[in-house]
């Protein structure tokens, strides 16, 4: 009997996990770590979803099977969000479907879509559900950018010209998880018209739907006229009402993707727990005065992030949406690598974040940071980073981008 299973021997160690044992560690022995690392709110959701949780949940009937593609009022729920927020009409019949989160609603989706060898186009850098959903489901992964800018396109194209067989999905992320790069309406009608020519399903992550700055609201693949013919789009309560937990997600776009999925789910799953599902139609049909409360939260902590590490000699990009900052390795500590700075910035200055070679090749170099601590915890992590980089004879930003560096003891 052999011990080495097929999909089991195409998953590479989980780098990020590396850090994340380590942080478990340091906290176990009594250390206040500061974590920056996963994308895990630290925020309630609102008050009337938990009473609405907590109401149906002392209903004797409510605790049995539910469905697997939802119950109707929150797929009419989710329609109703597209409607208003993106001016999108969808059937909550057939197309949409309830997810136990989006990751795994694009695992499922990829179940059911892929055959093994199929070539699928995933950004790299990317979350890793985008490129190791597929893996599992047996298929090819071929990288393309993730800035979507001239050479994205360029890079479609070389793909679709040298790639055998010829790729047959392909998956954005935007706002991207991890880069934080937003695109326009515009970006999405080229590529529906890409996709469309060369008939390529389109698989859109939007889980940061609402959570954007400096007023340039995100945009849905699906508003682009002809986008249902090729695309599907996936979003999330996770961030947007403080719910990653209750995991509940959705999958909203093309009939023949939805009905798939829906099918391939129904030998999966019963569906979320239903009160569950009771309160995220709370959430969606509700007062959304927490979207905005959210968003202006994140907004302020990106400042107060980019501001306060940048004194301590980090110059970190301020990001235009999301709820993490793609943060460039400071120069003089470049030569460590992502993973290795990540594990010494971890052990000296009590901050934990997730190295940028954890989302793929070219995320080296990087790290992801997310927001996830209140602005005190927040300016307690950069004084923490400055004394790290004091201690290594780094003491100003100035010495911080040129001053060769050492590797912390």
């Amino acid at each position: 009997m052999s011990d080495e299973f097929y999909r089991i021997k195409r998953l590479p160690p989980y780098v990020i996990a590396e850090v994340n044992n380590l942080r478990h560690a340091a906290r176990q022995s009594g250390r206040d770590i500061i974590d920056l690392g996963m994308g895990n709110p630290d925020l309630p959701p609102p008050p009337h979803v938990i009473d609405k949780l907590c109401e149906v949940a002392a209903k004797p009937g409510a605790h049995g099977y539910s469905q697997s593609k939802g119950i109707p009022g929150l797929r009419r729920a989710q329609a109703n969000y597209y409607s208003r927020r993106f001016g999108v009409d969808v059937d909550p019949e057939s197309e949409v479907v309830v997810t136990m989160g989006s990751k795994e609603g694009l695992a499922s989706l990829a179940t059911a879509i892929t055959a093994p060898g199929d070539v699928v186009l995933a950004p790299n850098p990317s979350y890793p559900i985008h490129t190791f959903g597929f893996i599992i489901a047996g298929a090819t992964i071929r990288s393309v950018p993730t800035t979507p800018d001239e050479e994205y396109f360029r890079s479609l194209e070389r793909a679709m010209a040298f790639t055998v067989p010829r790729p047959s999905i392909l998956v954005v992320n935007y706002p991207s998880n991890p880069t934080a790069e937003t695109v326009d309406l515009a970006f999405y009608e080229r590529l529906v018209a890409w996709a469309r020519a060369n008939k390529v399903w389109v698989i859109s992550d939007l889980a940061y739907s609402e959570l954007y700055y400096d007023g340039n609201p995100t945009v849905s693949i699906l508003q682009v006229k002809g986008a249902k013919d090729v695309a599907v789009e996936f979003t999330s309560l996770s961030k947007t009402f403080s719910m990653a937990g209750w995991r509940i997600g959705f999958a909203v776009g093309n009939r023949e993707l939805i009905a798939a999925m829906t099918r391939v789910k129904s030998y999966l799953d019963y569906g979320a727990f239903t009160p569950i599902q009771a309160a995220a139609c709370a959430a969606l049909n509700g007062p959304q005065d927490i979207v905005e409360k959210n968003r202006q939260l994140y907004h302020k902590r990106r400042d107060v992030l980019v501001e306060v590490f940048g004194r301590a000699g980090w110059d970190i990009p301020a990001p235009r949406a999301s709820m993490f900052a793609w943060a460039p390795l400071p120069p003089a500590l470049a030569h460590m690598g992502s993973l290795e700075f990540s594990k010494q910035m971890l052990e000296h200055a009590d901050v934990a974040v997730a190295p940028g070679v954890g989302y793929g090749e070219d995320g080296e170099g990087f790290v992801r940071i997310a927001l996830v601590e209140n602005e005190q915890r927040l300016r307690q992590a950069a004084r923490n980073v400055r004394r790290w980089f004091q201690d290594m004879g780094l003491n100003t930003p100035a010495a911080a981008a040129t001053t060769p560096g050492r590797r912390a003891g």
